[in-house]
């Protein structure tokens, strides 16, 4: 009820977010989303800040967006998983770029395994990447954010943190964290009398990225795999509009009501729209 009222006030929101001056860092920026998201906030007048462990695909990425028309892009080599070297670059982009106004937390990994399959250091890594690293970044940034009550946390989670889905346990249980800790941070700076800084959750179905590795749906009406391009417009739109969550396609809100509908009935609709059999094609080969 609460999402729909607030889509409901952010078709004819009071103000949008005006981006120029805005220093953006994105995590993850080397491909896919990231690239994506980056490339659409360019001729914003924003300073872009990339970080990524592809450094090439990095490159690729500031050339591209220098092209849209950013005046700054700051690229820099950060394992996300790494809580040391987040520590390291975030001195390094403080000191040479500025305080992060806007953090765009999208760097991630889905291994598409079953539960047994999944190794205690596929676990590990999973949650490092997808979860501990947005806590490190909020960490490093939100101190400065909250200093001048300004700036925006945007976290890609995904529609799989509002329901445990058939391959993804690991990828589950990071979103689900993503989300609960994006809410916890949210509840305080409101309780602390900071709204000036705004949190969005981005929750998706499949992008069709090097990460969903050719997932097809067998309900494209219902779950259409959207474009990154298209999945970036609607992220910059969110973060514009300032909206709270970003599930799409719109079909992905019936996963929010599981505490309202028996489990056996979404496992009846999974098995409708064959999501397991789209996991197995897409990565069950070895």
């Amino acid at each position: 009820i609460f999402l729909l009222i607030e889509n409901m006030f952010c078709i004819f929101p009071l103000c949008k977010k005006c981006f120029a001056g805005e220093i953006v860092l994105i995590t993850g920026s080397a491909n896919g989303i990231g690239r994506q998201v980056a490339l659409k906030l360019a001729p914003l007048g924003v300073t872009l800040v990339l970080w990524d462990i592809d450094d090439e695909g990095n490159k690729e990425t500031s050339r591209l967006a220098q092209q849209n028309g950013a005046s700054q892009v700051f690229v820099y080599h950060c394992d996300c998983s790494n809580r040391e070297d987040v520590y390291e670059q975030a001195d390094k982009v403080r000191k040479e770029v500025g305080d992060v106004t806007i953090l765009i937390n999208n760097a991630g990994r889905l291994l598409g395994k079953k539960f047994f399959e999944l190794t205690d250091e596929d676990f590990e890594n999973t949650i490092r990447i997808n979860f501990y690293s947005q806590i490190w970044t909020c960490k490093a940034f939100l101190p400065a954010m909250v200093a001048c009550n300004r700036g925006h946390l945007v976290s890609t989670a995904s529609g799989a943190g509002l329901l445990g889905l058939y391959r993804a346990s690991d990828y589950c249980a990071s979103k689900s964290a993503i989300i609960g800790l994006m809410e916890a941070i949210n509840s305080e700076l409101y309780h602390e009398g900071k709204c000036g800084i705004k949190t969005t959750i981005i929750c998706p179905y499949f992008i069709s990225t090097k990460l969903s590795k050719g997932f097809k749906s067998k309900k494209p009406c219902l779950f259409p795999v959207y474009d990154p391009e298209y999945a970036a417009s609607r992220i910059v739109d969110a973060i514009k509009k300032k909206k709270f969550y970003l599930i799409m396609p719109p079909a992905v809100y019936i996963l929010g009501l599981k505490i309202f509908v028996p489990r056996k009935l979404v496992l009846l609709f999974e098995s409708y729209i064959k999501f397991p059999e789209s996991m197995d094609e897409a990565f069950g080969q070895k």
